[in-house]
């Protein structure tokens, strides 16, 4: 029996010695997070036959020159590695030996060629890639124009392609304005003029003619003149041009003002045939084409029409035949989801449910009622309609907890089915032309995804990524969606990260990362950084009020935070915050409202929202439209409501900080210049307060993370240090006062 019980044993240690589940996993380090690969610019060919992509890790960002932005010279294509993935058997094929520049992944009709914009020496080049016979090539354009960074668009028989151009001209006119913006001698504002200097800049930078490329020869022939296009489409039968075009007129201070839209279409064969769909206007129309682009949709009024290109006769599909409110005569107002495949019907959406339109214009029938609690009706996003035209696919997601997958609507049955529900993160999903393959990244919800196809039934996946393999014998956390309520009663939701160590029962330190509402968890860098030290990490919800934007986070974070040390979880007094961009401006926001935190980290975060309506030149009016109606909530112009600017700006209330600050800025930040957020550091060094200001003369938004890798590195280990040397600082503080006690 002794025997026995010395062999088992001697089993276990040589289980516990080689198994490397258990033995050799390490810990997660910096340098593992920049190697974490990921497959981007995904493009599927009509057949679903190919999936291309660009391979690129971490680094690829290093090399970024951040004081160039806008510089119409710069552009800034990120290197990755092409791949093309057999989608049948997982095969692939690399044209290039290494990294490459490559932008604007276009497949052909014919299934078997990529086009692609490559860029060598700040200019672009056209490529093109023939799958089947394995050939790369450059495309020669006559007339040598200056490819634009854009879309392109093949013509249906997969011998042309429409590129956005231009001549050398405009890059001389361009550079000039450039130049005189950031080097003078003399840079002049003036007030009178219809644009902000830096519009006036992106408005050039838009500017682009469109030609179409024979790809046997490279002649160019020129299809439209020198505007600025969005959107370019050809019809199926390859007649026809259908284009968007925007005027900018001034910079504006209102939303959807300033600029005026128009939408116009031209025969091929006569480049002067251009006809309006939809004459200039500053209020946008976004058509809902069939997919040969023979009939388009819009929504007027909340009315829905339709009408064929070329003709006048345009049909209202929704006027009169259903009422939200049938006694006041009050009619629903509907949104386009998408046209059936036989182009016969439209599928809309209102606020009560899904509705089904006869294209003739006879039927108008709902056939889904929502759910009425919108807050917590699972989300539903349509992927696809049948060919048979009987099932709509939709990727679902719950809002209460983490089921995600894939459900069908049978629309003879009129019933909602699950496919596919389970804890899984399911994203980027594209379809085969005839709806038969599906490509989509997957995640159990705390690795990278990897790519996998399968049917319209979701139940036959099959892998074609497998990009992070050494990942399985890394320490990463594990993630768990918690529940709260924060001061004024309200459930929210957060995503709490374990530290790789994690012994229940044991308290840990916490660092929080606030932005606004998180629910969906999903590999993240940031949180296995943070887990790897020994430490929570935690990604709070607000819920952020108009006019009172700076109430939301003391309300909604310091509960949690409790909770968490309620449970046994957390050590109360080893927590700390940090933020990036707005979350950063919460960040120093917070620590005027309360004590709670040992330490907080502002990254690239405003701190002045006064100042900065004119700190960041090079985006506008953005900051401007950010306080009043956007992102910063403030909910009226700084004359409408000075208070409220006083009451989110955290530099007047420096006085009342007593939590150690660390903060972070980028010198070529053009989003939230270093030069706002370092008012708070002089604020606080003025006031005797504990601060430090760190700028990294080569980053740009996200400070050092946003800079070369040594500054990468740098920044990681300043945040590790920071919060280790407060959460002791606290510890040791904790002990006295007990002792005292």
């Amino acid at each position: 029996m002794l025997k026995f019980k010395f062999l088992s044993l001697s089993l276990l240690l040589w289980i516990v010695v080689l198994s490397p589940s258990i033995a050799q996993k390490t810990a997660f380090t910096t340098e593992d997070a920049i190697r974490v690969k990921s497959l981007g610019s995904q493009t599927l060919s009509d057949d679903g036959k190919y999936l291309a992509g660009m391979v690129m890790d971490g680094s690829a960002r290093f090399d970024t020159d951040h004081f160039r932005f806008q510089d119409p010279s710069y552009l800034n294509v990120l290197p990755g590695e092409l791949v093309i993935i057999n989608t049948e058997d997982a095969s692939e094929i690399r044209p290039y030996a290494g990294a490459a520049k490559i932008t604007s992944l276009a497949w052909a009709p014919n299934n078997t060629e990529i086009a692609f914009l490559e860029e060598k020496e700040e200019k672009l080049h056209l490529m093109v890639y023939d799958v089947a016979r394995k050939k790369l090539r450059a495309i020669s354009i006559s007339g040598n124009p200056l490819i634009a960074n854009s879309e392109l668009t093949w013509t249906p028989d997969s011998k042309s392609l429409l590129v956005h151009t231009r001549e050398a001209s405009w890059l001389e006119s361009a550079m000039a304005i450039y130049n005189e913006a950031t080097s003078g001698p003399t840079v002049v504002y003036d007030g009178s003029k219809p644009f902000l200097k830096w519009d006036e800049i992106r408005n050039t930078n838009s500017l682009t003619e469109v030609h179409q490329v024979n790809l046997s020869n490279g002649k160019a022939s020129k299809l439209l003149p020198e505007s600025n296009y969005n959107g370019i489409n050809v019809t199926a039968d390859g007649q026809h041009l259908i284009f968007n075009e925007v005027f900018p007129l001034k910079t504006a201070y209102e939303r959807n003002k300033g600029t005026e839209y128009q939408t116009a279409y031209l025969n091929l064969a006569n480049q002067d045939s251009a006809k309006i769909l939809y004459p200039r206007n500053e209020k946008r129309r976004n058509f809902t084409w069939t997919e040969n682009k023979s009939k388009y949709a819009w929504v007027d009024s909340g009315y829905v029409f339709i009408q064929t290109l070329g003709e006048d006769d345009v049909k209202n599909l929704t006027k009169g035949k259903a009422y939200a409110d049938e006694e006041k005569k009050k009619e629903v107002k509907f949104s386009i989801m998408t046209w059936s495949p036989s182009e016969g019907k439209l599928l809309l959406s209102s606020e009560k449910g899904y509705w089904l339109a006869d294209a003739a214009g006879d039927q108008l029938e709902m056939i889904y009622e929502l759910p009425e609690d919108k807050e917590i009706a699972p989300s539903l996003d349509l992927l696809n309609w049948s060919e048979d035209e009987r099932y709509l696919f939709f990727n679902y997601s719950s809002k209460e907890k983490w089921e995600r997958g894939f459900t069908r609507f049978d629309l003879e049955a009129k019933q909602m089915d699950d496919i596919l529900i389970n804890s899984n993160l399911y994203t980027n999903v594209q379809k085969s032309k005839d709806g038969s393959k599906y490509i989509l990244s997957v995640s159990d919800g705390d690795m990278p995804p990897n790519v996998m196809a399968s049917d319209a039934s979701f139940s036959n996946m099959k892998s074609l990524t497998d990009l992070n393999p050494w990942m399985n014998n890394k320490n990463l956390t594990h993630s768990e969606l918690i529940s709260y309520r924060d001061m004024d009663g309200k459930e929210l939701k957060g995503v709490l990260y374990y530290p790789v160590d994690y012994e229940p029962g044991k308290k840990y330190p916490l660092v929080c990362e606030v932005y606004e509402t998180f629910f969906d968890n999903g590999y993240n860098r940031n949180m296995n950084l943070i887990a790897n030290q020994g430490y929570f990490a935690l990604r709070p919800s607000v819920d952020l009020e108009i006019g009172y934007p700076g109430e939301a986070w003391v309300k909604g974070i310091t509960s949690v935070i409790n909770k968490l040390v309620d449970e046994g979880k957390v050590d109360n007094d080893k927590v700390g915050v940090h933020g990036v961009s707005y979350g950063g401006y919460a960040t120093s926001l917070l620590i005027t409202q309360t004590d709670r935190f040992a330490a907080a980290i502002n990254i690239s975060g405003k701190v002045n929202i006064i100042s900065f309506l004119g700190d960041s030149p090079k985006i506008g009016t953005r900051n401007y439209a950010a306080a009043e109606v956007g992102q910063d909530r403030i909910g009226g112009s700084l004359w409408d409501d000075p208070l409220k600017y006083f009451a989110t700006t955290a530099v007047l209330h420096a006085d009342r900080i007593k939590t150690p600050h660390l903060i972070l800025t980028g010198e070529g930040d053009w989003n939230v210049p270093g030069t706002n957020s370092r008012e708070l550091y002089y604020a606080m060094r003025r006031l005797g307060k504990e601060v430090v200001w760190v700028n990294y003369l080569k980053g740009g938004h996200g400070a050092g993370w946003a800079s070369g890798e040594s500054d990468y590195h740098d920044q990681w280990k300043r945040i590790f240090d920071f919060y280790e040397k407060q959460f002791t600082k606290e510890k040791e503080k904790a002990k006295e006062e007990d002792s005292t006690n």
